[in-house]
């Protein structure tokens, strides 16, 4: 939309009321681009300002730019009269432009000031810029002047006056001293506007020769400074004191003006005074005044309120401006200097004038033949502007008559204007402050409909939101504009659509029904012409979970979510904000797709944080407030009041709560006289109190803090207050916790606990101890001790009560009377056996003693209890089970008892001091019961079909063994079990063979033992019968990659998967059947699992070390070998399941297995199979070299070697000749290469021939060299010292199993 917006022309409508006529007028087109050839009058585009002040170091460049169809020519005028550019060499025109150069290098400036005029013109009108007046800055030097120093006296005021040259612009004003620093200005010391400093009393330290004043200007960036000014400041005491020697005591300065006074105004004089201002400027009123003390300035208006906004004041209050003034500015103002001695005001009367202004500028017409329009200039002013109109540039009165036009003051109307009667007018309007020049075209024009909106234009809004059409459109007449959707006849208006003046369609309120395509038809006298565009109607984007406030501690971390829904079309982006500027450049703020964390949050990072979520279309944004919370800060300013000698008032000043209200206070104190350094707390107040009432203790100096505490902790403690001592008093309570208990047969120790400082009340603590014996009237005994928290009274008969006191004292009195307290001289050990000692044996586990309670009597002491000592007659057993009842038991039951056993119990009483003596041993067996599991169960001697169980008699047997009970059955490859078979075995048998059994078959054992109670619990063991035994020693799992399927057949003992001696064990849930077999090659493994997790582990270490245990894969597998165990060494070996986060959710039993020391094997290398495939190799590929060898010797040509070779034929190479006994013709097409594997004759040499053929001109090099007889030298005999070895060697080539064996 913003591209269709660049290109849209404005198309303006005015109303006139002409002739009882309504009359529009079209803006004209000013972008060629859009309309291109399209006729238009010159417009000024660019030009420079009116009053014009240009550097006398740089070139004059006047500016005037204009634009128009075609491009217009420039032309100047210079104080009234034509400029021609082309006599002087010193002034260019920049080409395409207007716009003046002038060169004023080696020239006087002055010579090219003056005012200024441009002309643009083109063939259907001339437009004129402003009157620019164009003047050289000045800054001329200060006038040389001598400048008496300045005496003044203590209090009087002064103005230094600093009058600058007159500058053009006028110079910027400044006072500083010699080392270039700026004086110290302030309500008493200021500068005034037109530059001067104003003193409204002087002091003493204003004493200096070295006020200077400084006039920048600012064109040429100068700076001029005036003579330095001195002055001095008289003390009038001194100066009287001085002087009246000499004048008999008269003063020779008077107490005024120099002291106290009512101030008066330096700036402005009198009681009133008038200003004027122009409407826009800044209104500028001053008052400084002079009086002692310095007065103080304030402004106000009669008539009314300043106004708030433009208002502002400056030089201490010594300035009023306001900016941006209108008329309603105008008024009395009245300022007020006041101090102590009283107050003065001045009234300053304001007028507003007016320079022109535009109400209304005159605006662009363009008409088409026969039409009318208005031309119209609205100025104002104050006084009332001047209108005149001008045509191309010249006077309207002074043009060309036009009878459709007809001039009025303020407007020119054009009725059935005709073509070629277009012009630029001027509208000029001045009045004593200056005046305003504007240009405006009448263009006549006859253009058909151009419609300006770009064609297909796609339009994309929010549903429940405006949706805006554009169709701009240019014509002469103006067209009119209709709009169709898409599927529809009619012309869309009515409530949903409103077609604006340009053309534009807008839909209040856009529905995805809405979506579809749109034409706009634009018509007029001359033509027709239409535009599609496209309107989409997007989901609004909304976010559906707002950032939510939260609170946070220090160094916590946060969470804003915020969730967004959106038009999938839409291409969304998240922004986040704080405090409505961008995130910090920090990496604790993380910001992902749909949130915001932020990490280790600071003080800093308090705030509002606002989500944003942008389309191309929309937005929608949520904030959510951070707010940190901390502890407390400590308290402050503690004060005690209203002390007393037992209590004081404690005030603070609570520190920050931190973002988190303050719950309580807690008051803390310290012993500084006891205990220094240790701080305890005393009492707490709520959070909104800031004063306690602490009760104190006597002979305590004490020190306060104050801690704050809210919902994130404590506070640091505050600093602590001032000490307050107490005086000392007796105790006023006694010692606390009293017992009396004897730890000997004839002691009663008295203990209790001590008073602390703070409980002492005085020096000099002590305690009074006293007993008694209660049985009978017996006086109390007491002793006093101190320092110390018991006593031991000695030679107190066995466990008998006794009455024990202990009361406080120190050297003020002592404490109240305290209570009484009970208790026992110390115990003995029992003196008797509990009697009537009896067993009732309940089942083969379970005995029930019964005994009669003990004597009191024989206790001496607090009875405890019972002790039942039992255990096995068993020479291997000798420990004793022990038993503890109640004192107020007489009878116990025996758990956990071995069947068919022999026991011996007794029974002893027992107190606090120890045992008693035990009753006489009394014995018990208990009947059989059903036997334990087998030690052991492997199984052996494997074969096809058959294989042997071999077990262990049970560790416990419990009874007589009647026999064994041998169950197995087949487990498929699905887990699944089939037919159970049993076998009962009598109870002397330790093996058993099964015949008939399946191959490649895996079977489960179960064996248990049996007595006249039945059967005891079973050991099981699982084993695979296979057919092929060649496999026995290579069993097919890869040892430490999981399991790996097992060729068939697989040899039974391998993967029995059992050790030799398995220990009997239950698995964990999830686990069960649990074995190991370690061979060869490693350990294997197999269990079973009914868990639902997948995720099965081998875990393994060193037996009895600290190592951490190794974990293997096994992918789901039911087995699997372990390998790289070394040989002699033990290991602990379990099964985990563990589930998909890596926590072990099953495990099995722990198994023991010992990695056997294998002996090492030679290997048969001849035997190996890869050995023999690569001899094979080697022999086919000799093979095929001899038939390749053969080819080339048929191929070969006629010379003498043949008839030498025919001399001694070899037998074996006869076939291989043609039929004519020859080898073929040679042929110098071939290789010339000689012919490798050629064999010597049998004789082993070669003899010399006459003929001195040679063929090493077919060969390679020199040592392919030949014999005379054309025969091979180097091929058949080698070199001379081998030719003797050579040819006793065997022409045949060597066998490969001969080669094989040589390797063996």
């Amino acid at each position: 939309m913003e591209s269709i917006l660049q290109c849209v022309l404005h198309v303006s409508v005015t109303i006139l009321l002409l002739l009882g006529h309504m009359i529009t007028a079209l803006e004209v087109p000013l972008d060629p681009k859009l309309l291109e050839g399209l006729p238009q009058p010159p417009t000024i585009t660019h030009q420079s300002p009116k009053d014009y002040i240009v550097d006398p170091r740089e070139s004059i460049v006047v500016h005037c730019e204009a634009k128009g169809k075609p491009h217009p020519s420039f032309s100047w005028t210079r104080n009234g009269t034509h400029f021609d550019i082309d006599k002087d060499p010193k002034v260019t025109m920049k080409p395409g432009a207007g716009t003046l150069v002038i060169d004023i290098s080696g020239e006087k400036p002055e010579a090219y000031e003056g005012v200024y005029q441009c002309t643009a013109r083109n063939e259907h009108g001339a437009a004129v810029s402003n009157n620019i007046v164009v003047r050289q800055s000045r800054s001329p030097l200060w006038a040389k002047e001598r400048i008496e120093p300045i005496v003044v006296q203590e209090g009087v005021s002064l103005v230094l006056q600093c009058r600058p040259p007159a500058g053009l612009p006028p110079p910027i004003i400044f006072w500083m001293d010699n080392n270039f620093l700026r004086l110290i200005q302030n309500s008493r010391v200021s500068q005034a506007l037109n530059g001067d400093l104003y003193f409204s009393n002087v002091r003493t330290e204003d004493t200096r020769s070295d006020y200077i004043c400084y006039a920048r200007f600012p064109h040429t960036q100068t700076i001029q400074q005036k003579q330095p000014i001195t002055v001095r400041v008289l003390n009038v005491d001194a100066i009287n004191e001085t002087m009246a020697a000499f004048l008999n005591d008269t003063d020779f300065f008077s107490d005024s003006p120099s002291g106290e006074r009512r101030p008066t105004f330096l700036v402005p004089s009198g009681a009133s005074s008038s200003a004027m201002v122009l409407r826009g400027d800044v209104l500028q009123l001053e008052c400084i005044a002079e009086g002692l003390p310095t007065p103080e300035i304030s402004w106000r208006k009669d008539s009314g309120d300043l106004p708030m906004n433009r208002t502002t004041l400056h030089n201490f209050q010594k300035t009023l401006m306001i900016s941006d003034v209108t008329e309603a500015d105008a008024g009395d103002y009245r300022c007020m200097a006041s101090n102590s001695q009283g107050a003065v005001y001045h009234i300053i009367t304001v007028t507003v004038k007016a320079a022109p202004y535009w109400i209304s500028t005159p605006k662009n017409l363009i008409l088409a033949p026969k039409e009318t329009g208005v031309l119209s200039c609205l100025p104002s002013g104050n006084p009332k502007p001047i209108i005149s109109w001008s045509m191309n540039g010249i006077p309207i009165e002074n043009s060309p008559r036009d009878p459709s036009r007809k001039v009025e003051e303020d407007s020119i109307i054009f009725s059935d204007v005709q073509p070629g009667s277009s012009a630029v007018y001027q509208c000029n309007t001045s009045n004593e402050f200056g005046y305003l020049l504007a240009n405006a075209f009448v263009n006549v024009l006859a253009e058909p409909p151009r419609v300006l909106t770009r064609p297909n234009e796609v339009y994309q809004v929010i549903a429940n939101g405006p949706a805006l059409l554009d169709c701009a459109t240019f014509g002469s007449p103006i067209p009119k504009i209709t709009w169709f959707k898409e599927g529809q006849n009619s012309v869309l208006d009515g409530d949903d659509y409103e077609q604006h003046n340009n053309g534009s369609l807008e839909i209040h309120t856009a529905q995805k029904a809405d979506s579809g395509k749109y034409t706009c038809v634009a018509i007029n006298s001359l033509g027709k012409k239409e535009n599609h565009v496209y309107l989409e109607v997007k989901e609004p984007t909304r976010i559906l979970k707002q950032p939510e406030y939260k609170v946070v501690q220090r160094k916590g971390n946060v969470l804003f979510e915020c969730k967004v829904k959106h038009d999938p079309s839409l291409i969304p982006t998240m922004t986040w904000l704080k405090n409505d500027g961008e995130l910090p450049d920090d990496e604790r703020f993380v910001v992902d797709m749909d949130s915001l964390t932020i990490y280790n949050v600071t003080e800093g990072d308090e705030g509002t944080y606002t989500c944003i979520m942008n389309t191309t279309l929309d937005q929608d944004s949520a904030s959510a407030r951070l707010t940190l919370v901390d502890q407390p800060d400590p308290p402050t300013d503690l004060e005690m009041t209203e002390l007393r000698a037992r209590s004081v008032q404690l005030t603070w000043v609570p520190g920050s709560d931190n973002n988190s209200p303050i719950q309580r206070f807690i008051i803390q104190y310290e012993d500084v006289l006891h205990q220094q350094g240790v701080w305890h707390n005393l009492t707490e107040v709520p959070g909104t109190k800031t004063t306690a009432h602490l009760a104190l203790s006597p002979y305590v100096l004490y020190a306060f803090r104050v801690l704050a505490v809210n919902e994130v902790g404590f506070s640091q403690p505050s600093y602590p207050s001032a000490r307050y001592q107490t005086e000392p008093a007796a105790p006023e309570e006694n010692p606390s916790e009293v017992d009396a208990a004897g730890n000997e047969h004839d002691n009663l120790v008295i203990s209790w606990k001590a008073l602390t400082s703070l409980q002492s009340s005085g020096p000099g603590l002590q305690y009074k101890v006293s007993w008694r014996q209660t049985d009978g009237d017996r006086d109390w005994e007491s002793v006093t001790v101190a320092n110390v928290s018991k006593y031991v009274v000695l030679g107190t008969p066995t466990y008998v009560p006794f009455e024990v006191k202990v009361q406080a004292v120190n050297d003020y009195g002592s404490a109240p009377e305290p209570t009484a307290v009970r208790g026992f001289s110390g115990e003995d050990l029992p003196m008797a056996p509990p009697e009537a000692v009896q067993v009732l044996v309940e089942n083969s586990t379970l005995a029930e003693v019964q005994w009669d309670p003990i004597n009191p009597q024989m206790v001496r002491g607090w009875l405890m209890g019972y002790k039942v000592y039992y255990w096995k007659e068993d020479p291997q057993i000798e420990e004793q089970k022990v038993l503890t009842f109640g004192r107020n038991k007489t009878q116990g039951k025996l758990p956990g008892l071995q069947p068919y056993s022999q026991y011996t119990f007794n029974v002893r009483a027992f107190n606090e001091k120890g045992e008693g003596p035990s009753s006489p041993n009394q014995q018990f067996n208990t009947p059989e019961g059903v036997p334990g599991p087998p030690a052991s169960l492997r199984i052996t001697n494997p074969s096809l079909d058959s294989l042997t169980v071999e077990w262990g008699p049970p560790v416990e047997l419990n009874g007589q063994l009647t026999g064994y009970t041998l169950r197995y059955q087949p487990i498929n490859s699905t887990n699944e079990l089939g037919p159970l078979e049993e076998v009962t075995l009598p109870a002397n048998t330790t093996s058993c063979t099964l015949h008939s059994l399946k191959y490649s078959t895996r079977y489960k054992f179960y064996l248990n033992a049996n007595t006249v109670k039945g059967a005891g619990p079973a050991v099981t063991e699982e084993t695979v019968i296979i057919m092929d035994e060649d496999l026995m020693h290579h069993p097919a799992v890869d040892v430490g990659k999981g399991h790996t399927e097992l060729p068939h057949p697989v040899f039974p003992t391998t993967l029995s998967l059992r050790p030799p001696f398995p220990k009997v064990h239950l698995s964990s849930p999830g686990f069960g059947n649990v074995s190991s077999s370690v061979g060869e090659d490693g350990a294997v493994l197999s269990w079973e699992y009914w868990g639902q997790d997948k995720n099965l582990f081998v875990e393994y270490t060193v037996d009895n070390s600290k190592e951490e245990w190794t974990k293997e894969s096994v992918n789901g597998s039911q087995t699997y070998l372990l390998k790289g165990l070394k040989a002699g060494t033990s290991y602990k070996v379990r099964v985990v399941a563990k589930d998909h986060t890596g926590v072990t959710v099953h495990s099995s039993q722990e198994l023991s297995i010992t990695v056997p020391v294998i002996p090492s094997q030679q290997v048969d290398i001849a035997t190996q199979g890869w050995f023999i495939g690569l001899m094979c190799a080697i022999a086919l590929l000799i093979l095929v070299l001899l038939i390749a060898c053969f080819i080339k010797r048929n191929k070969g040509g006629k010379y003498p070697v043949k008839e030498k070779e025919d001399a001694h034929a070899d037998p074996e190479i006869q076939p291989m000749k043609d039929d004519d006994g020859t080898f073929g013709e040679y042929s110098d097409t071939e290789d010339h290469k000689p012919l490798k594997g050629s064999r010597t004759p049998s004789n082993g040499t070669v003899k010399k021939d006459d003929s001195d053929d040679s063929l090493v001109d077919y060969g390679e090099g020199g040592e392919g060299q030949f014999n005379e007889d054309g025969s091979f030298i180097g091929q058949y005999s080698g070199k001379k010292e081998r030719d003797t070895a050579e040819g006793n060697e065997s022409s045949e080539a060597p066998s490969p199993v001969n080669a094989m064996n040589s390797f063996v």
